[in-house]
């Protein structure tokens, strides 16, 4: 489902929130912001990203190209910050990174409008996959040529940093919607819903996963196919109950109105 590339080039650290990500150039000269695996939250942030990222995509909403990368035992020898040089020696092998918007600006929801529409498919995904991070004060939003991105999925699917109770989490409300950076302008949930449904389907959820790297899933004793089935049955169990975490959000909105 992705392109495989190899990084060729470090260029600087980007220095924002707590998973140290960097900005690179890879084999095919474009760049990219490369996320991790030896960062704080592991090879768990980076099989979210890839999910949120792109379920996002089949949603019909703007998300940078997502692309593995390959980082070598060479890369980033020259960055002299020993913290970061720890990162990228505990990255080495297969990573993810996203194409660099270069010039995009932080999304501002006072001055940046979206439409009703855009809106709802914001909130339905971000609902559907439990992103806790799409609030005010850090919309994980960009504003490039005029039109809305999504960026950073890393803190979606937070069953899996505990793995128990998964099943419950499936069908949960989601109260976390509350604080949604889009929520006051999501008027069409509804009919949102319905076209989810006719999009992510249970077949593009499965294909989804299977394309995860094995080696971002053999972590805490369980094999990847064990994984696998886990985040399988996890996000097709939670597409059968989008009424759950709809009108949740649907009630919530009623109440900043």
């Amino acid at each position: 489902m992705l392109r495989r590339e190899t990084v060729t080039r470090y260029i600087e650290p980007l220095r924002e929130g707590g998973s140290l990500p960097a900005l690179a150039e890879a084999g095919d000269e474009f760049k990219y912001v490369v996320k991790f695996r030896g960062a704080g939250h592991g090879p768990k942030a980076l099989v979210a990203e890839m999910i949120g990222g792109e379920v996002a995509r089949r949603a019909g909403l703007r998300v940078p190209e997502l692309v593995l990368l390959d980082v070598g035992e060479e890369f980033g020898r020259t960055e002299g910050d020993e913290e970061i040089q720890d990162l990228l020696k505990s990255s080495r092998g297969l990573n993810l990174g996203l194409h660099f918007l270069s010039g995009a600006m932080t999304f501002d929801p006072l001055s940046n409008r979206v439409d009703e529409l855009t809106a709802s498919r914001v909130v339905w995904v971000d609902a559907f996959l439990t992103n806790v991070d799409r609030t005010v004060r850090n919309t994980n939003m960009l504003w490039w040529h005029n039109e809305l991105w999504l960026i950073d999925h890393g803190a979606t699917l937070y069953f899996h940093h505990s793995w128990e109770g998964w099943e419950k989490a499936a069908v949960s409300p989601f109260p976390y919607v509350k604080d949604h950076a889009l929520l006051r302008h999501a008027t069409r949930l509804r009919e949102v819903d319905a076209e989810m449904h006719r999009l992510i389907t249970p077949e593009f959820l499965a294909a989804l996963v299977e394309a995860i790297p094995d080696d971002w899933l053999a972590d805490e004793g369980r094999t990847p196919e064990e994984g696998r089935r886990v985040y399988r049955e996890f996000l097709t169990r939670r597409l059968a109950a989008s009424e759950e975490f709809v009108k949740r959000a649907e009630d919530e909105r009623r109440l900043l109105i």
